[in-house]
């Protein structure tokens, strides 16, 4: 197994998080690119797992905490870390040590460009990116919201831990309208795809609906709204994981236009 640093070569492979076999993920748009290019200069860093056949199978993604969702100073923050687990495509790379080197690089990284520490965030539940995962490998939960659970390891002692970012306000509820807020950061190509969904819902609608985009890499929103991907409908939050189908969200708008026509 050899852990490398992201080329040209392999970029298409990293926009669609290793799924190039997949037809779902091409409907998450272009966002993840976009994003990537938007913060090459802000020390995002991206590695890949690639075994002894020349297959990649796992990438791990980080960058400084100032340009994340979460809140810290000096430190590096993993958005992302996943080994292909699909028999479909390049194959099932699971269970094969991919995780822990990608997690031991990124370290080792970090602490060569003189980083106080690095954040992790997980899911209490078994599932995805499961914060367990991170406890086994020497990270400690310093924060939580819902399942959410936030982890550092430091390595420095005068090294402050982080928080999270947590939402501080929904969107209105509009007279005569239904109120559609997408909030968008672009890293995460699953929360493209809802974003996607969404707008394709909405075009069904037309003027029954109001439609408020958020760019989330724009830290001031971030900081005013405390939420970086999500869709509500009025000011309902709906649920993005895992993405809700096309048919699921246009059903959900649609029936909170019946109601305005009852009202």
């Amino acid at each position: 197994m050899n852990i490398i640093n992201l080329s040209s070569q392999h970029e298409p492979l990293y926009y669609c998080c290793l799924e190039d076999w997949s037809d779902e993920i091409k409907g998450a748009g272009n966002h993840k690119e976009l994003w990537y290019n938007n913060q090459k200069d802000k020390g995002i860093r991206v590695k890949l797992a690639m075994n002894d056949e020349g297959t990649i199978g796992g990438m791990i993604q980080y960058m400084p905490i100032e340009h994340t969702f979460i809140q810290g100073n000096d430190l590096y923050v993993i958005l992302c870390i996943w080994v292909h687990g699909y028999k479909k495509g390049r194959g099932n790379f699971q269970k094969r040590g991919m995780g822990k080197a990608l997690l031991e690089a990124a370290e080792n990284d970090v602490k060569t460009i003189d980083s106080k520490g690095i954040v992790a965030w997980g899911i209490s539940l078994p599932f995805f990116i499961r914060a367990s995962w991170f406890k086994k490998h020497g990270f400690e939960v310093v924060d939580k919201d819902g399942i959410i659970r936030l982890l550092w390891k430091p390595f420095s002692k005068d090294a402050q831990k982080p928080s999270l970012i947590k939402q501080k306000k929904s969107p209105d509820k509009i007279d005569g309208k239904v109120n559609i807020s997408l909030f968008k950061n672009g890293w995460c190509p699953a929360q493209n795809l809802v974003y996607e969904r969404a707008k394709r819902a909405i075009s069904e609608f037309e003027d029954k609906v109001v439609v408020n985009e958020y760019d989330t890499t724009d830290r001031s929103i971030l900081n005013e709204w405390g939420i970086s991907d999500a869709l509500f409908i009025d000011n309902k939050k709906v649920r993005t994981g895992p993405p809700p189908s096309f048919e699921t969200i246009q059903k959900k708008i649609r029936r909170k236009v019946k109601k305005l026509k009852i009202n």
